[in-house]
């Protein structure tokens, strides 16, 4: 193995416990190479900060869901792909190819859904303050479901299905008051939460659906999402269990209302370092299906369709950035820091909660350890800081950096801080690179700046009004 991978670092049979892309390998000549395109090679054509994903990747990463549930599980079942992690019309296409639904937050993941001829009755849109234009979106396009996050989403999707003459299909989405071992700022299901009915709330949103709603609304079933980057399957356990004890109850004091679908959210999480455990996609679909049948049965309840939102564990492996060395700094005792031309503008994670990264020096995959390094960007910030601790060999300005498992939120928390065009991204596939998203340009960042009139006479100062 080489010396610049951390420990831990080998290959496994799902994508999500892997540290690299499943096309990653090193050539004959000591040349890094995924989805059959030389690294190196690509950093010089497209430039860098560069996001690669691998479409091998990505689509094994889908199958991983689709074929597990499709296995294990005599209900019916529909992942639908979180856009959130990553969002792109190319990569809307591709789940589409894979028989995904999607999961959408926004009428932008909307609109672009619709654009790239998405089968909208596969989607799922939700959100803690969807507003009217992005509700009368999803409702004019035929959303499959949307997913109520209060009482207010309840007020303006029955006037808009009401102008409209139509019925929406719905999820109430609830806090289960479930903790999960992640960091707090990802953390979505415990108590004190903005997303979502508390369990106290939800008799009271039922009863408006049942009896001021009934002739705009159709009551689908519960929605629960728990946080992110979870390591373990115990959590998603405890929702079901007490998701179909109110299923049951529903049942009993609606007049045998059977809710239908079932929505467990996402959250699975994914190897970023080497010390990184979760489990497989594969195996934790396996066990939360096995305790989905174990519940329904225990209350005999008929199985509803098992909605999952799958996201950072179906792209962030996929995905690495590239980056460009440039100047280095060496502060004897403490550390040295070596600067890419990239940072906090395409990567926020380390900086908004500590993400950590493993990386590669592309440029010299075989050379041997011969220092340790901190890897920063070029945004004016001290908080600029993409990996600390980097194992690397003795670096020089224009080596190629090759930071692994950026699939998932870097591109879509990007920025233009500093006003830095944000980076393009490119799909490989077998010896082939295909752009999913341009480079910005500066033109891009201005392209929607506005000099008033006033502002454009120059020849003067500008009167300042005295207090």
């Amino acid at each position: 193995m080489n010396s610049q991978y951390l420990p831990g670092d080998a290959d496994r049979h799902s994508p999500n416990t892997s540290l690299r892309p499943v096309t990653f390998t090193v050539d004959e000549h000591n040349q890094p190479l995924v989805g059959g395109m030389n690294l190196v090679e690509l950093a010089h054509a497209y430039g860098t900060p560069l996001y690669v994903l691998d479409e091998a990747t990505l689509r094994a990463s889908a199958r991983a869901y689709k074929e597990t549930l499709k296995a294990v599980y005599s209900g019916d079942s529909l992942p639908l792909y979180a856009c959130k992690a990553n969002m792109s019309m190319g990569l809307v296409k591709l789940m589409e190819q894979e028989g995904m639904g999607l999961d959408v937050v926004s009428g932008g993941e909307i609109y672009t859904a619709v654009q790239a001829g998405f089968p909208m009755e596969r989607v799922l849109f939700n959100g803690n303050n969807k507003t009217y234009q992005e509700l009368e979106l999803a409702i004019h396009h035929g959303v499959g479901r949307i997913s109520a996050d209060n009482f207010h989403d309840l007020e303006l999707i029955n006037k808009i299905a009401s102008a409209k003459g139509k019925k929406v299909n719905l999820l109430l989405r609830v806090t289960p008051g479930i903790e999960c071992h992640t960091h707090d700022y990802i953390k979505t299901g415990h108590i004190d939460s903005k997303f979502g009915f508390d369990l106290s709330q939800l008799a009271a949103a039922v009863d408006m659906i049942q009896e001021q709603y009934k002739d705009t609304i159709v009551l689908k079933g519960l929605h629960a999402h728990i946080g992110s980057q979870i390591f373990e399957t115990k959590p998603y356990e405890d929702l079901i269990e007490i998701l179909l004890n109110i299923y049951y109850n529903i049942r009993e004091q609606y007049s045998g209302l059977v809710l239908e679908d079932l929505d467990l959210g996402g959250g699975l999480g994914v190897t970023y370092t080497g010390q990184d455990d979760p489990p497989a996609v594969s195996a934790a679909v396996q066990r939360i299906v096995e305790k989905l049948v174990f519940y329904a049965k225990r209350l005999n309840y008929p199985l509803p369709r098992l909605l999952m939102e799958p996201g950072r564990s179906m792209v962030a492996t996929a995905g690495m950035t590239l980056y460009t060395v440039g100047s280095m700094k060496d502060v004897p005792g403490l550390r040295k820091y070596v600067a890419v031309d990239g940072g906090m503008g395409d990567n926020i994670r380390p900086a908004l909660y500590q993400a950590q990264y493993s990386a590669l020096v592309a440029t010299k995959v075989n050379a041997p350890v011969e220092e340790t390094v901190t890897i920063v960007g070029k945004y004016c910030e001290s908080g600029d800081i993409l990996i600390k601790g980097l194992p690397v060999p003795c670096l020089e300005s224009g080596d190629i950096l090759a930071v692994f498992g950026t699939g998932a939120y870097n591109y879509t928390m990007s920025s233009n801080y500093n006003r830095f065009p944000r980076p393009a991204t490119v799909l490989v596939e077998n010896g082939h690179a295909h752009v999913l998203v341009q480079r910005e340009t500066y033109d891009t960042i201005i392209q929607q700046d506005l000099i008033p009139a006033h502002l454009r006479k120059v020849s003067e100062p500008v009167p300042v009004p005295v207090p």
